[in-house]
């Protein structure tokens, strides 16, 4: 079974993912007119694993491992509970904790630091030309991420992709991460078009089972090569770039 700490550890991409049907007859054949996508469909996590070693030497897997993992797990907590905290917030109580679990101690100034990477994120060298050629062909474009509207648009900035996003949606809006279904209904509402017009590119099966069960046409952006959720619900597409991801999505335009 997928976990949110597998999904982030990402392996090779190169592991080949076919597309789960025709894309021309995907959620009743609708044309897609936008695509929202995950945070790290498009950047790649082991950001954090070189942040944490910057700071701690030798540890960095093993802590970013743990942060990670915990991470979504207080995302998860924190919309159950209705305690409500902005991704940069929950970034950091799930450092600390990575941290005290490695009998680490950092000092306020290293977890900025390392927090702060999410605002500096690596792209995955196949995302700029597969954004350009989605948004070429006329789709509009969002992120839809549990991470702050500053930490996606400093990122997207930073590799020059920014402005091929129409939209940075921010789970801050709502005050429910992902997978609640108030998340997705941002895209509904950013780009004024019916949920089945909108394509999620998910990272981890916890999400496209979350936006196929809003009512939402899925692609699966598996990079890790993991395995899929047991729960009835699978993606509309799948496979492991964002190349395989434009051509689905350039395909379900006509």
């Amino acid at each position: 079974m997928q976990t949110r700490r597998t999904f982030l550890t990402v392996a090779a991409a190169g592991a080949g993912a076919a597309l789960l049907g025709s894309p021309s007859r995907a959620a009743g054949g609708n044309p897609i007119k936008a695509i929202a996508f995950d945070v790290f469909t498009i950047f790649d996590a082991s950001s954090l694993d070189d942040a944490v070693e910057a700071q701690f030497p030798g540890k960095g897997r093993a802590v970013a491992a743990v942060w990670k993992d915990k991470l979504f797990n207080y995302f998860f907590l924190r919309t159950i509970e209705k305690r409500y905290a902005d991704g940069g917030q929950v970034a950091s109580e799930a450092l600390r904790y990575a941290c005290t679990a490695k009998g680490l101690d950092p000092s306020p100034s290293a977890v900025k630091a390392m927090v702060d990477t999410f605002s500096h994120l690596k792209i995955w060298p196949d995302s700029t030309e597969a954004l350009r050629r989605m948004h070429g062909a006329g789709l509009r474009l969002a992120c839809l991420s549990n991470l702050t509207e500053a930490m996606l648009r400093s990122s997207s900035q930073g590799v020059g992709i920014a402005p091929l996003f129409e939209h940075y949606l921010s789970t801050d809006r709502v005050q429910a991460f992902k997978p609640d279904p108030r998340a997705y209904a941002m895209a509904e509402s950013a780009f004024g078009l019916q949920r089945r017009e909108v394509l999620f590119a998910a990272t981890g099966g916890w999400d496209y089972t979350g936006s196929k069960a809003f009512g939402m046409e899925t692609f699966w952006v598996n990079r890790s090569g993991s395995m899929p959720e047991t729960l009835g619900i699978e993606p509309d597409g799948r496979g492991a770039t964002l190349k395989e991801l434009a051509d689905y999505a350039i395909a379900r335009t006509k």
